[in-house]
């Protein structure tokens, strides 16, 4: 594995001893980003985050003001190319030198420019001066006089010595001739051009100019502006996240890898993100190049099997950690996360906690499969974040889960778990199964029927599990599972080993046999899996509330902020609020529940039971005005009015009568006597039998006020 320096880090980290070249084209301005128009802080919910978040804009900075008036690599950052060992340093009280041998390994170096400002290359290029420096190349500012006097950038060699930088130079030539996209930085020429000291040619590619400033120079101003800890906000860094997790699914497809993803190698312009410096990148299947990454970023894996897909997800993944939170990513934690113990924000935020272990799994094979599928879960982990910070519902449909089957816990009634599981999201099918469209036609429920599917696919066989969880017979279903699971006589498994639905399938069983702890245990899995779908949240809950635990409020709240298409966490939300005295809150979720739900008005009355449940004078009264609203039939009417009267009853019982009226009854004992009567006599005439009948008119009768005759 070949190392290089990097041209510079986040404050409260040492130098790269792994490859990486520094940003090019890093505006100094601070984060605040201000507008071209005004001196005002201008933000935009634009294309960035998936269109849900506010982010700053970061002007297009002018490229002269770029230029480095006195360029120069600070002796810090003077490693050599070959061994890594520091060079060019103060010695015995003189300046280090800028040029030389390396003392460890006698490798020589240079570090001074090798492009004078007005000089021009191939007759186009007159070069205005030096922009940056990184491991692999002095960064020049330059215009094209043969295009409309455009600025670009012109990059070369930082030394032309090195073997491996050089192979890494044509190495970015070579890929770069084939890359086209939106947030990759567009290369407009290669060409040579003589050393003026040496007479050497040196290879320079011709890139666009892209002014702004990089991610880590924005998480470096706020250190530098605050008290030197700070980072970007959660919501921001996945916003760019999101916007550069395409770019690497490109290159992807085209069968390249980019190998060095670091807050140094993205920069914003307005509202646009580019993703720079192809020094590091390689094709798929190439086994033989120099490895090029920077420490602390870097796949654990890299030094053994090399570079691929999982090891270009784990550098997104401790770059989305380096964003969002400072610790010592180099030291300490080089090769794991910070625990929630040692950082908040991962304790306050558990599925981006849980999306970031993902990313960074030890075992490639378990991360992301691709940079779509973990955009699609950061997606969902961000619309999360945001309920969580403002309290606002961010929808989003899902590609894993179908919505809520049906509805479970509106009638507050004791839960059936066995109906949970029967009611809870399914897995959607997989539309490039063999079965996909047979599936979706097929109306039996009899696994039999199931069986006799044109294609015996796993997709049918999971529909088979399904359909024996739901009849109530978890051995064969469990069975079935195991069947697809187990390896087979070439020692694979039908289905992916690392496929979540096994675990939810298995959740769901353990839910119809009444054994909640052991269910939740598979959607814990799951849910590790997919950190940004609800569906799993949903069935922890579910797990919590069963066998009591405090978090089922924590999971049940998450899903209802965020989506509040989950009426079921709604409902599950409020029974736990009332379980643990909380009823002021338990009647706000249920009033929340929209009109445009099935279960509005359900919710409604679960809000004024709620309130009459040890209620105050205000509480009887809100709660008459709540059920006078409400459009219901006369039996389930005189039912509730019948509940809330007596609870009116038994308030005044204890308290002294007042003016306030519920349902035209004043809270006075004679009035609510009369009003209960008549509620009663009400609810007799729909009685469903002649005992009830008689059971409610006796009611009546006793509480009726008393008479003089």
């Amino acid at each position: 594995m070949t190392e290089e320096t990097q041209s510079g880090e986040l404050p409260d980290t040492g130098p790269s001893t792994c490859p990486g070249t520094a940003p090019w084209s890093v505006a100094t301005t601070s984060s605040s980003g201000r507008s071209r128009r005004n001196s005002t802080r201008s933000v935009s919910r634009g294309r960035l985050g998936a269109g849900l978040v506010e982010v700053p804009r970061v002007p297009y900075r002018d490229p002269k003001t770029a230029v480095l008036t006195d360029p120069e690599v600070p002796e810090a950052k003077r490693f050599c190319s070959r061994c890594a060992k520091g060079v060019g340093r103060v010695r015995d009280g003189r300046p280090g030198r800028v040029e030389g041998y390396c003392p460890q390994c006698g490798h020589r170096y240079s570090f001074t420019p090798k492009l004078a400002p007005g000089e021009v290359l191939h007759d186009q290029y007159e070069v205005l001066g030096c922009l940056a420096h990184g491991g692999l190349g002095w960064i020049y500012l330059a215009l094209d006089h043969a295009v409309s006097d455009r600025w670009v950038v012109l990059k070369g060699l930082l030394d032309s010595g090195d073997a491996d930088a050089l192979a890494a130079s044509l190495a970015e030539r070579r890929f770069l001739a084939e890359v086209e996209h939106p947030n990759i930085v567009k290369i407009h020429n290669f060409i040579r051009h003589a050393d003026r000291q040496t007479g050497n040619l040196v290879d320079y590619i011709v890139m666009e100019y892209v002014g702004g400033q990089s991610i880590k120079d924005m998480i470096t101003a706020r250190r530098r502006d605050g008290n030197g800890d700070e980072a970007l906000p959660l919501a921001q860094a996945i916003a760019y996240v999101l916007e550069i997790l395409p770019a690497l699914g490109y290159l992807h497809g085209v069968g390249l890898l980019y190998c060095d993803f670091k807050p140094d190698n993205v920069i914003q312009t307005e509202e646009q993100l580019k993703l720079i410096d192809l020094g590091a990148v390689r094709r798929i299947d190439d086994h033989h190049s120099p490895i090029y990454g920077t420490v602390g970023y870097q796949a654990p894996e890299i030094g053994t099997i090399g570079p691929s897909v999982f090891s270009d997800i784990y550098t997104v993944g401790r770059a989305l950690a380096v964003m969002c939170f400072p610790f010592d990513f180099r030291g300490k934690c080089k090769d794991r996360l910070p625990t929630p113990e040692e950082e908040p924000l991962l304790a306050r935020f558990g599925s981006f906690h849980r999306l970031l272990l993902r990313a960074t799994d030890p075992n490639p094979e378990l991360r992301f499969s691709s940079a779509e599928e973990m955009a699609e879960q950061l997606t969902g982990v961000l619309r999360e974040v945001l309920a969580i910070e403002d309290g606002e519902q961010r929808p989003g449909p899902s590609t894993r889960f179908t919505p809520e089957r049906r509805r479970f816990g509106v009638d507050n009634t004791r839960m059936d778990l066995a109906a949970v599981a029967a009611a809870l999201p399914a897995p959607r099918v997989d539309t490039s199964d063999a079965a996909a469209s047979w599936l979706a036609t097929a109306t039996t429920s009899d696994p039999a029927g199931l069986r006799k599917a044109p294609e015996y696919t796993v997709e049918v066989r999971l529909r088979i599990v399904r359909v024996l969880i739901e009849s109530g017979d978890v051995a064969a279903a469990l069975s079935e599972l195991d069947g697809i699971t187990a390896p087979s006589m070439f020692d694979e498994s039908e289905i992916d080993p690392e496929d979540w639905r096994p675990d939810w399938y298995r959740g769901l069983a353990a839910l119809v046999a009444r054994e909640p702890d052991k269910a939740r245990g598979h959607f814990e899995a799951v849910c590790d899996r997919v950190p940004g779908e609800a569906a799993p949240k949903l069935a922890i809950a579910v797990c919590a509330e069963a066998v009591g635990d405090a978090d089922a409020a924590d999971f049940y709240e998450l899903v209802w902020r965020t989506d509040h298409s989950y009426v079921s966490a709604a409902f599950g939300l409020a029974r736990v609020a009332m379980a643990r005295g909380d009823r002021q809150h338990a009647v706000q979720v249920l009033l929340d529940v929209p009109d445009t739900s099935s279960q509005h008005v359900a919710a409604q009355v679960a809000a004024v039971r709620a309130m009459i449940d040890d209620p105050t004078e205000d509480d009887l009264v809100a709660a008459g005005q709540r059920l006078d609203s409400l459009d219901l039939d006369v039996p389930r009417m005189a039912q509730l009015t019948g509940e809330l009267l007596a609870a009116a009853f038994d308030w005044v019982t204890r308290n002294s009568a007042c003016p306030s009226r519920v349902l035209d009854c004043a809270l006075s004992e004679h009035e609510l006597r009369l009003g209960l009567e008549r509620c009663y006599r009400t609810q007799a005439r729909f009685a469903a039998t002649p005992e009830e009948r008689i059971a409610l008119v006796d009611r009546a009768n006793a509480v009726r006020p008393r008479t003089l005759v």
